[in-house]
């Protein structure tokens, strides 16, 4: 049924503010926007490429656009786009240069030995590692070396197209800008080696290189410590053979660079003895410096950059901690249902021989409150009719204007129809109650349909004098389409597996408003049903568990209920459903602390809701994040793997909750589209009722679509018979009266003896309907 909230608020009753979810749902597309295109960045400059042997590239191609200059030049070329040129080293010179840094480990061993050597050298760096250490880079510039670039990602630039080529030396430029304050036009390709290794589509990168202002450095001499050789070879092939000046090509990161440390310790005072000195590239060749200061703009676009990359690392890291906390919950709450649903059955199997103690034959008092019920009340009338067990049937209307009330009595059955002012569920409920001659009263929403015997197994557990409220087994009826089928799935493996749970742990937090029976007397104890959740049956019931009554589950008394047919209308629905249990969890915290019955409430059932229905559903975006992000940067064969783990789990889980149900198991081929709509619209109404909540706002009801899917029973004239009853016998005499009680207050978890005296009929106002 639809529940809608007061629109006036009565003198003493905090006046109710409306919101428009509008803010937060922009804030939360900005942050979508933000993560995805962190986590763009992210993959991209850590997962696309990165640092690998010098040896990958393979073999090169045609090499005739290459002028013969640069073949035979110096391994400084500049002006490569114009009039190329070239620069050698001076005689006797060794201009070292190292890559793929900065290092955390390596950077700062390799720089103490150049320090206690007083030798400068040219450092190309990496932009990810100068977004990853820029407190090195700006070691670098303070001791007296120079910068030059290596890309931002360390791909071969001749494999890309010339807008990435153009992004990786644009990026790492601000990364240097950034990091240092400082900007550079060396650069040295990734895998580039000697002049005459150069072929055409080399000769396009240096070509685009010079007209975006850098002069390229290629090498003489490759020490070849990438290949991690031994100290020894490094060495050998370090140290130049004559006078001729050489760059030197060494590497401070891209793997362990041991030996390169311990080799650079032994070159360079070998050298210095032999004669040679030590310069920067810049030097080597008499070049003018090549480094200069950033302008402030660029300065601070590095420093945005290197702040949205290291957010983007936390990022990545914080969501690969929530997947895995997902993952623990999701599975700590599949082991736990499971052996709390086997469990139960094994207990409930074991008492078949026994009972709940005698049969309980009394009449039950059946309240159904509505408004604008005339889709389907008819069914559920002739439904409760049909029942194996003297019932008494009163229609509450609560301000109907589609003439529910009218068709109820036009179906001249015995059947109670109280008409009111529209005041809301809480108010008809309450209207029931003080109406009700019998003390175990059933609950029913207008759009659900008993089977015969329903109110006869629903009622047996009262036969134990501690139990106060029995929830049943609701169903849905209409099935058909994947979203039929979606919430049939939710029914049976969500909410029936958590009710075996709840019920043997003794914290039932919920009797359902489609299919739930009460004690009246427990009800009235409580002043009646409150009115300050939306979830107005789990505030009830977790009134009665903190007010020291046993809630307990019978899933055999089966009740079929409409779902809704369209997402918007299961948005709304869940929109309430999820709201009014935060309201109902708020409202009773206390028991968290308190002994008994209540202690069992707080510490085990708010526990449970806490963690597997609030906290879960808002990690599990990060996880289908995550996934995404696997799936495009990182191994997707693993990715599909825990997926499909995760999915194999769920379906586990479903054909047992389908077993325990007597349900068939086609349904669940559909689980696995489930998981990419239906499972994002509940993530989102968790989201969006966390965020009323918090904000203190109220969530205004609004009313369900109808779709008349129920179907009335035959033999209801049988069942009629079977009480006893003919549809002029419209009254029964209660064995018990009953004081009649005021509109309840908010519950404080102290309730009234007695229930007070005076009913009082909602007042005639204007009101937004709640069902």
């Amino acid at each position: 049924m639809t529940n809608r909230r007061r629109s006036n608020a009565p003198r003493g009753r905090s006046t109710i503010r409306q919101i428009t979810p509008r803010t937060h749902w922009f804030l939360l597309s900005v942050l979508a926007v933000t993560l995805a295109t962190a986590l763009l960045l992210q993959g991209y400059t850590h997962h696309m490429f990165g640092i690998t042997s010098d040896s990958v590239t393979g073999a090169r191609g045609r090499n005739d656009a290459v002028p013969s200059q640069v073949v035979r030049g110096g391994p400084v070329i500049a002006n490569a786009s114009t009039t190329a040129h070239t620069a050698k080293v001076k005689p006797r010179t060794i201009a070292l240069t190292f890559d793929d840094g900065p290092d955390p480990v390596w950077t700062p061993r390799i720089l103490d030995v150049l320090r206690r050597n007083h030798v400068h050298a040219t450092f190309f760096i990496v932009g990810t590692q100068a977004v990853a250490h820029p407190e090195l880079v700006r070691r670098i510039v303070a001791e007296g070396h120079q910068l030059g670039i290596h890309t931002f990602t360390h791909p071969d630039l001749a494999r890309l197209a010339p807008w990435q080529r153009s992004l990786e030396l644009r990026e790492t430029q601000l990364a240097v800008a950034g990091a240092a304050g400082v900007t550079t036009a060396l650069l040295r390709p990734p895998y580039s080696s000697r002049n005459d290794a150069l072929d055409n589509t080399d000769w396009s990168v240096l070509q685009q290189a010079d007209a975006a202002g850098y002069v390229t450095v290629l090498a003489t001499q490759d020490a070849e410590d990438w290949q991690r050789p031994g100290v020894e070879r490094i060495l050998a092939h370090a140290t130049p053979h004559g006078s001729a000046g050489q760059i030197v090509l060494m590497h401070d990161a891209g793997g362990d660079r041991s030996q390169t440390v311990a080799a650079l310790s032994t070159l360079l005072p070998r050298l210095k003895a032999q004669g040679y000195t030590f310069a920067t590239v810049s030097d080597a060749v008499g070049m003018a410096t090549p480094v200069h200061p950033a302008g402030f703009a660029e300065h601070l676009q590095g420093l945005a950059l290197i702040t949205v990359l290291q957010g983007g690392d936390w990022v990545v890291w914080l969501l690969g901690l929530l997947m895995y906390a997902a993952g623990a919950i999701s599975v700590l709450r599949a082991v736990v249902v499971l052996i709390a649903a086997r469990r139960h059955r094994r207990l409930r199997r074991g008492r078949r021989g026994q009972s709940w103690g005698p049969p309980v034959t009394e009449p039950v008092s059946i309240i159904v409150p509505a408004y604008n019920e005339s889709a389907g009340i008819e069914a559920a009338v002739r439904s409760l009719f049909a029942s194996d067990h003297p019932v008494e049937i009163i229609v509450v209307d609560d301000g109907s204007t589609d003439g529910t009330a009218e068709l109820v009595e036009s179906l001249h059955l015995p059947v109670r129809v109280i008409r009111q002012q529209n005041a809301g569920k809480p108010a008809a409920l309450n209207t029931g109650l003080a109406a009700a001659s019998w003390d175990l009263v059933v609950m029913v929403d207008g759009d659900t349909v008993f089977e015969p015997d329903t109110v006869r197994t629903i009622v047996q557990p009262f036969a134990d004098p501690r139990v106060g409220a029995v929830s049943g087994n609701a169903k849905v009826v209409n099935r058909r389409g994947l979203l039929g089928r979606w919430q049939h799935i939710e029914y049976v493996v969500g909410f029936n597996l958590d009710r075996r749970l709840f019920d043997l742990a003794e914290c039932m937090p919920t009797v359902p408003g489609a299919v739930g029976a009460f004690r009246r007397r427990a009800l009235l104890d409580l002043g009646g049903v409150g009115d300050d959740t939306l979830a107005e049956d789990t505030d009830l019931t977790m009134a009665l568990c903190r007010n020291g009554w046993r809630v307990v589950y019978e899933e055999t008394a089966k009740a079929w209920t409409e779902a809704p047919a369209s997402l918007d209308a299961l948005w709304r629905q869940r929109y309430r459903w999820c709201y009014g249990t935060l309201q109902a969890m708020w409202k009773h915290r206390g028991a968290l602390v308190q002994r008994g019955p209540a202690g069992k409430l707080g510490r085990r059932g708010l526990v449970y809701l806490l963690l597997f229905q609030v906290l879960l559903p808002l990690l599990a975006p990060f996880v289908d994040i995550f996934a995404v992000y696997g799936l495009v940067f990182l191994d997707p064969v693993r990715i599909t793997g825990l997926w499909l783990a995760f999915l194999l789990l769920q379906f586990l889980m479903g054909l047992y909750a389908f077993r325990l149900d007597g349900e068939r198991p086609g349904p669940l081929w559909s689980l696995p589209l489930q998981q990419f709509v239906y499972r994002q619209l509940m993530y989102l109404v968790v989201i969006q009722s966390v965020f009323t909540a918090v904000s203190g706002s109220r969530l205004l009801w609004q009313r369900m679509e109808r779709y008349g899917s129920l179907q009335a029973p035959v033999g209801v004239e049988a069942g009629m018979a079977g009480h006893g009853l003919t549809p002029q016998e419209t009254d029964f005499r209660p064995p018990v009266e009953y004081g009649a009680f005021q509109h309840p207050a908010p519950y404080d978890g102290h309730p009234p003896s007695s229930p007070p005296d005076g009913f009082q009929q909602p007042a005639s106002q204007e009101t937004s309907q709640r069902y």
